[in-house]
């Protein structure tokens, strides 16, 4: 793949455009249904066939995978702006910290006035962090990424194995009773309550309900949290995208067999192991004791390995890009547009001012919505940038960060 004439790397805003496309796959569902159905299927909108094997798709194939992948190519769009900007004379910090405090209002007001999912603060935070480690090569910052990784997911196992074990001791004949009582009490899913979905609905009647809800309680302090709560994976993720843009695995300008073998061994581990937990859970019928080790603590770690095996399978697959090609790199050059603007369809759709939709649909039937808005990512993409240089939002982001009303319309071909 070659660069366009203006800089750009056909194969990042492909990787983009491919992800920002699957997660709406998987965010849809958050979109539509009670948070807690998101987090565990059998809470709301769970009955059909169809609602499972959406569920099972998309844990096998998406989830986890994809979001990590946009998070590795955060980090390397952050090395390309910083790098070009110091070879322009212009000092790194200078440009990408204003760029992180405007994506920050960004995704404060995604968060409080649409949508409970946004990853946007995160990146902002965790953006501000990861510059930090932008001069490094390749190998120190997978070194780096590894290491950061190693903290975030090790803690985890160790207490997660330390809950099995608990489960599984609370749960042979014999056990004391106390801790029989404890584990049957964590294993308990009671059914949510009429109020519980009532109080949903009525949150997001509106995009003033929803500023109360998110602004209230505990929700208010929300995407702040997600700093401690899982910055450190997003800078792992990062820091593997700067080095995948400095090694040349994410320009496509390794050999072919070298991305074959990369997308045969990652997609191999880590496929295998998502449909073996989705086989298991589904036998279980989502038993909170099989549902939660295997969508919480087993695959996680493998999010990174299967995200890499991705971005080599879909640079294989699009080493000539063609029309459709043309048109998710389109997508994927107005990936920040094209990732609020499925929130504004989102809310369009289901907030009671649009069509009133939330909670009203199961997982299955929310996904029907998925397909159409695609359609529209790869039509209104590729004929917006035709004629202007920027997606939508991106031009905002970039005048504001700027302090400067950036050219948007494209100069007329010559005749």
């Amino acid at each position: 793949m070659a660069s366009e004439p203006a800089g750009r790397i056909v194969s990042l805003d492909i990787l983009r455009g491919v992800a920002v496309m699957a997660i709406l796959s998987v965010n849809i569902v958050g979109m539509a249904m009670i948070e807690s159905a998101y987090f565990y299927p059998p809470d709301y909108g769970f009955q059909s066939t169809g609602d499972r094997a959406m569920w099972a798709l998309n844990s096998v194939l998406v989830d986890g995978r994809f979001r990590s992948l946009f998070s590795i190519l955060f980090g390397a769009s952050l090395t390309l702006v910083v790098s070009r900007a110091v070879a322009a004379g212009r000092k790194g910090w200078a440009v990408h910290y204003p760029r992180m405090i405007v994506l920050l209002l960004f995704g404060v007001l995604h968060y409080y006035l649409l949508w409970w999912g946004d990853i946007l603060v995160n990146y902002a935070l965790v953006g501000m962090i990861a510059f930090v480690f932008w001069r490094l090569d390749a190998p120190k910052l997978m070194a780096a990424a590894a290491l950061v990784l190693a903290v975030y997911y090790l803690p985890q196992t160790v207490d997660g194995m330390a809950q099995i074990a608990k489960v599984e001791a609370g749960l042979t004949p014999g056990a004391a009773p106390d801790l029989r009582a404890a584990v049957e009490q964590m294993l308990a899913t009671p059914r949510v309550s009429a109020e519980e979905i009532a109080a949903a609905k009525a949150a997001n009647a509106s995009i003033a309900a929803h500023f109360r809800a998110t602004t209230s309680g505990d929700a208010a302090m929300r995407p702040w949290y997600s700093l401690p709560g899982y910055g450190l994976e997003t800078l792992g993720l990062m820091l593997i995208g700067m080095a995948g843009l400095k090694s040349g695995f994410l320009t496509a300008s390794w050999s072919r067999r070298s991305y074959v073998v990369t997308a045969a061994l990652c997609l191999g581990l880590d496929l295998t192991v998502h449909a073996i937990a989705a086989v298991l859970i589904l036998r279980a019928d989502f038993a909170p004791q099989v549902y939660y080790p295997w969508t919480h603590l087993y695959v996680n770690p493998l999010h990174p390995v299967g995200a890499i095996g991705y971005a080599a399978l879909i640079i294989l697959v699009f080493s000539r890009p063609g029309r459709l090609g043309e048109r998710i790199a389109a997508v994927g050059r107005a990936a920040f547009s094209n990732y609020l603007g499925s929130t504004l369809i989102g809310t369009v759709l289901f907030f009671g001012t649009g069509f009133g939709l939330f909670g009203e649909v199961s997982r299955g039937q929310a996904w029907l919505f998925v397909p159409p808005i695609w359609a529209l990512m790869l039509l209104w993409s590729k004929w917006w940038l035709d004629r202007f240089r920027y997606g939508p939002f991106e031009w905002v982001w970039r005048s504001l960060s700027r302090w400067q009303v950036e050219p948007l319309r494209r100069s007329p071909l010559p005749a």
